[in-house]
């Protein structure tokens, strides 16, 4: 174990690193540094490949893009996928106890963060790889497929050194969640208002197609319900709901009472999220569909073409035309695209609701153990603080106890909840996607939290003191 950490330590030294602020920054100063940040995200967004012919081949990322703030044809192809898979892994296997690391140790924390950032980087060379070879660029010749694959993987580099410095406190909250947030919220604006002719012959935008529809006396629920991937009123409308909801239950907690012995038994609540787990077994789950559609894909390429053997079809049937997905597994695991699709195939979406919830609910419980969430976990870390259940003795045991009565209830209970609104939201045709809707507003709740957090310590500094800032 203790050759592996030097050889992973001399391997991180070569990583490129961004430093902190040589000063804590002003919030007007971070908020600067964020929108530059910002800025190079959009523009490498627009920046396309050298060496592909964009919009050729099939796109595995179709339905889960924004989740992972990626564009295809561009540089920002594999997005922020590397970086969020990277950290996924790197936070089990911390949990697991399978890395055995104490992050109050320095070194220890600078091993964690250096072994992240190389994982994310040989991921992004893993999944660059897993796309060229999947034909998601089409067929390209050597040279191509080297330039692209070196493209995607310097690409994936300066993404994970923007949310590093972001992290770092150049900016506020974390790249990843402002990039989320920022593809979601530039792909909503777009299906609501986007000026330009649809196949359909309206605009392409919903409330634009709808005020058409109205103007010119045509079928009112043409405009609420439209064929295929086209921006709906009804998706409008689910898309906004959506907000609301998460929004409100981003709000409830259930409230444990505790009290401090030392300061004379003062009492105070310990508030649990209603959703406990938050989006984290969305993204799982994301991660997980996309993978399996990649892997389906490489092997229907190898093996089955013709769709012809029964057993590889339980995995995956494929378009020969488009390389879409049109049965098995890789089929259930996509996302409807829309009523208009849910007419047509009433049971795609009823199993791809049962494998979305299943495996949200799987991975909220192998989350919560894994990341040390559990009962057990919290009730140490609440004892190492100083604090017990009022009436009871200060011990880990018996605040485990109570603890047990609300977190394995509300970890499965949050897992169905997000994994039933962004089914719903998928099958509807939420503009967004149900997925991408979820994270935006759990992303933008955090910003309004941090941000409410930064001017109440920039006007009162004693805040700052008691919280335990210099």
């Amino acid at each position: 174990m203790g050759r592996a950490v030097e050889i992973i330590e001399s391997i991180v030294r070569v990583v490129p690193e961004v430093t902190r602020p040589e000063r804590k920054l002003a919030l007007r100063e971070r908020i600067i540094w964020t929108a530059i940040v910002l800025t190079i995200y959009l523009v490498m967004s627009e920046i396309p490949l050298y060496g592909i012919t964009r919009g050729v081949g099939y796109d595995p990322f179709l339905y889960m893009r924004m989740l992972f703030a990626a564009k295809r044809g561009t540089l920002m192809e594999l997005g922020i996928g590397p970086i969020v898979t990277a950290g996924l892994i790197m936070q089990l296997l911390v949990g697991a106890r399978i890395l055995d690391l104490d992050f109050s140790d320095p070194r220890d924390r600078a091993l964690f963060t250096g072994a992240q950032k190389l994982m994310a980087i040989l991921w992004g060379g893993i999944q660059a790889f897993a796309y060229i070879l999947g034909g998601a660029f089409g067929p390209l010749p050597l040279d191509a497929a080297i330039l692209v694959f070196v493209q995607l993987i310097a690409a994936s580099i300066i993404v994970m050194l923007l949310d590093e410095m972001i992290q770092k406190g150049w900016g506020i909250g974390s790249g990843v969640s402002l990039f989320i947030a920022a593809g979601v919220a530039q792909q909503i604006a777009w299906h609501t208002f986007a000026p330009i002719y649809a196949n359909d012959g309206k605009y392409l935008g919903a409330v634009l197609a709808f005020i058409q529809t109205l103007v010119t006396g045509g079928d009112i629920w043409s405009a609420f319900v439209r064929p295929g991937t086209l921006p709906s009123m009804a998706g409008l409308l689910t898309t906004i709901a959506i907000f609301i909801i998460v929004i409100y239950l981003e709000g409830m907690r259930i409230e444990v009472p505790v009290a401090f012995p030392r300061y004379r038994g003062l009492r105070t609540k310990i508030p649990l999220k209603f959703l406990y787990v938050s989006n984290i077994p969305i993204i799982f789950t994301s991660m997980l569909f996309v993978d399996l559609k990649i892997v389906s894909l490489l092997v229907w390429r190898q093996f089955n073409p013709d769709n012809t053997n029964i057993f590889l079809n339980w995995l995956g049937m494929f378009n020969a035309t488009d390389n879409s997905p049109i049965g098995g597994l890789a089929y259930y695991v996509t996302p409807p695209t829309g009523l208009s699709s849910v007419m047509q195939d009433p049971l795609h979406p009823l199993i791809y609701s049962i494998i979305l919830i299943i495996s949200s609910v799987v991975f909220a419980v192998i989350w919560v153990e894994a990341s040390g969430l559990n009962p057990a976990d919290q009730a140490q870390q609440l004892v190492q603080a100083g604090l017990q259940i009022p009436g009871f003795r200060s011990s880990p045991k018996v605040i485990e106890r109570i603890l047990r009565k609300y977190i394995p209830t509300l970890t499965v209970l949050s897992g169905i909840i997000v994994a039933l609104i962004a089914a719903i939201a998928d099958v509807i045709g939420a503009i967004g996607s149900g997925m991408g809707v979820l994270l935006t507003v759990g992303i933008l709740y955090q910003y309004w939290s941090i941000l409410t957090q930064e001017q109440v310590e920039e006007l009162y500094p004693v805040v700052r003191r008691i919280m335990g800032e210099k």
